[in-house]
């Protein structure tokens, strides 16, 4: 499977990495998938870089194909390649609902690169951590006022986009928390996005009625 990676075809591109993820979740591949997997470790940071775009590109397309590496991706998350650390994180956001407990159980490594991340790494880390709220009360209670402190301080261009990841674990319980939170932040964001807070506003007010 490395030998049909951007990298070793000489191409500077993503579409070979995008086609191979693409047959990958075709075919279903397992063993394919597990030898692109080991190449997260190759010396070749090229080779490895390739690797985590194939892999969170099977992640968009077929999560349940990688689900089961989740401690692979929390590995990297530590590396001095921050190519590797915001594709892992890419990566689990796409699995968090799948596997959870192994991912709420390196929880202060996801919260260690939410807070050192790039922008990146952030706005993935977001979704992790509301797909952890989303299926377990416990998680929830844990987790969800980091995300409500999150938006309290992040910066006001983020509101609208973190808000929308954070929807995904909004129910009745905890919506007028985060309309309060919306509604504090709205006088120092721009006229678009505030529209964009509304509209988000009006689907959950149609969903939880």
């Amino acid at each position: 499977m490395l030998e049909q990676l951007a990298c070793s075809l000489g191409r500077n591109d993503e579409i070979p990495n995008i086609e191979l993820a693409a047959r990958l979740c075709e075919n279903e591949d397992k063993i394919g998938i597990r030898e692109i997997v080991s190449g997260l470790k190759h010396k070749d940071k090229a080779i490895a870089n390739d690797c985590i775009k194939v892999l969170y590109e099977i992640g968009e397309r077929r999560p349940d194909l990688i689900a089961e590496y989740a401690n692979d991706f929390i590995a990297l998350l530590s590396s001095r390649n921050n190519r590797l650390v915001w594709g892992s994180m890419t990566a689990l956001a796409a699995i968090a609902d799948l596997n959870p407990d192994d991912i709420y159980k390196n929880l202060e490594m996801i919260l260690s690169s939410y807070q050192h991340g790039s922008v990146i790494t952030v706005d993935n880390s977001i979704t992790v951590l509301a797909k952890l709220c989303k299926v377990s009360s416990v998680y929830m209670e844990h987790i969800f006022p980091l995300l409500i402190d999150h938006l309290k301080n992040c910066r006001p261009k983020e509101v609208p986009q973190h808000a929308e990841r954070i929807s995904i674990c909004i129910d009745k319980n905890n919506i007028n928390d985060f309309l309060e939170v919306l509604s504090m932040r709205k006088e120092h964001l721009s006229d678009s996005q505030k529209a964009r807070i509304e509209k988000l506003e009006k689907s959950l007010f149609k969903n939880l009625n």
